[in-house]
């Protein structure tokens, strides 16, 4: 299907929005309706933006919903400025990456001053993916992921908190901040232990733990397995803890066979993920005589 007109009739719309909008601020446009004036103007913008979006033409839908996002500031609409500044991100999400992240931040501020820290949270949530899939910036992702739990936590949700939580443990853990990433897989698994729903998941985040714990020192690993372990019984009882132990006592020996053989018998059974198999060969790297790889 030709989108092509659909492109013209959203930049004569635009053009008659934009005139409507200059004659609104004039003497006598004030006098007459000035007001009527900008709530046609916001609603053309918004029809041009669909018609850009029609077209695909992604960055024309973003900046026409951004006209209509700051008109609806200037009449003190305030959720429909934030609802059109987050139409004006998806669309720039298609685009340009960076201005997406202007406009979602731009609607954030809105909510955070109305009190919606929810709505808030989902968005630091959409910047945080951004950042980590467009443009690979994990510091940045990290800190709207901590802000979206924050937001989350103050308004009780605490199962969207501990998700946006567990992304900044793995982050942090891949960025060798290995405290924080403990800190946070301690703070989840004993969160989700009591709840009958979630509490399978706990052997998972005290298993992550463990490994951070693992890579800083042998010792430490020791110490909070047994305190995982006591912590929460059902941990004892799992694969991972099992394995947890031969890897210990493999590295106490020094033993790259049997830490090797350990890690590919537990993956035969339960795959291991890219992020359990980056933080093993970090461990086995502490290995004298190491060759760097799980095979």
């Amino acid at each position: 299907m030709d989108n092509s007109g659909k492109e013209k009739e959203a930049m004569q719309l635009m053009a008659e929005a934009d005139k409507k909008v200059k004659s609104s601020g004039s003497f006598l446009g004030g006098m007459f309706g000035g007001n009527h004036k900008v709530e046609d103007a916001c609603e053309m913008y918004a029809r041009a933006a669909n018609m850009f979006k029609m077209a695909k033409n992604w960055s024309a839908a973003g900046s026409a919903f951004c006209q209509a996002a700051r008109l609806h500031m200037q009449m003190q609409n305030k959720l429909d400025s934030a609802t059109s500044f987050v139409d004006a991100g998806n669309a720039y999400k298609k685009a340009d990456p960076q201005e997406a992240i202007n406009c979602l931040n731009a609607a954030i501020d809105i909510y955070t001053d109305m009190g919606r820290f929810t709505i808030a949270a989902k968005h630091h949530m959409t910047i945080a993916e951004i950042y980590e899939s467009e443009l690979v910036d994990i510091e940045k992702a990290i800190a709207h992921y901590e802000q979206a739990a924050d937001y989350y936590k103050g308004e009780e949700s605490n199962s969207s908190a501990n998700k946006c939580l567990l992304k900044v443990g793995s982050y942090s853990a891949q960025l060798e901040q290995y405290p924080k990433a403990i800190e946070i897989y301690e703070q989840v698994a004993t969160s989700t232990m009591d709840n009958p729903l979630l509490k399978y998941n706990a052997k998972e985040y005290f298993w992550k733990a463990a490994l951070c714990h693992f890579i800083v020192d042998e010792l430490n690993a020791k110490l909070a397995i047994e305190k995982y372990e006591g912590m929460f019984p059902a941990f004892a009882d799992s694969r991972e803890c099992k394995l947890l132990k031969k890897l210990l006592e493999a590295h106490e020996e020094q033993n790259n066979e049997a830490f090797t053989e350990a890690v590919k018998e537990f993956d035969s059974i339960s795959r291991l993920d890219q992020w359990q198999t980056t933080m093993l060969l970090r461990i086995k790297k502490t290995i004298q005589g190491d060759a760097g790889d799980l095979k």
